[in-house]
């Protein structure tokens, strides 16, 4: 119960603290990822609601090296399309076990963030929260068809 009430402060105190960037950073908008200085394609998919709107779901791949020693990573992406009052998810996965799950607004302008700790330190102790490969699943409601938009 307590790593549960320290993860979750963990978790809050990435939106309240400065942060430094180091492992991920997604751009679903311009079509690559960016994971460690290396490139990544994303993996799309359209998933139709009503007709006018749908879940677009991206797939990319995270790696947070073992040399990694900077505390945070981050998604982040622009929804050129996006449907006001929806907030996009992301799902980080460990050989298909879920491991975070997360929700994020979108600014009026289709901007997302999210910031993520993948080392957490006290004093001398160091651990790792993310170590190894991962599979980070974002999905996004948007409109079908550009003219849609309202």
């Amino acid at each position: 119960m307590n790593k549960l009430v320290l993860f979750s402060s963990l978790l809050i105190l990435t939106f309240l603290l400065t942060f430094s960037v180091d492992s991920a950073f997604a751009h679903p908008h311009s079509g690559q990822i960016l994971v460690n200085g290396h490139t990544h394609e994303p993996q799309t998919e359209i998933i139709s609601l009503n007709g006018m709107i749908a879940l677009e779901k991206s797939t990319i791949f995270f790696h947070s090296s073992e040399e990694n020693s900077l505390p945070w990573a981050f998604v982040e992406g622009n929804i050129v399309n996006h449907v006001e009052g929806y907030p996009v998810i992301i799902q980080i996965f460990k050989n298909n076990d879920a491991v975070h799950f997360a929700q994020t607004n979108v600014e009026e302008d289709g901007d997302y963030e999210y910031k993520f700790r993948v080392l957490n330190s006290d004093g001398d102790n160091t651990t790792k929260i993310f170590d190894g490969d991962y599979l980070v699943k974002i999905f996004k409601v948007v409109y079908l068809n550009q003219e849609s938009v309202i």
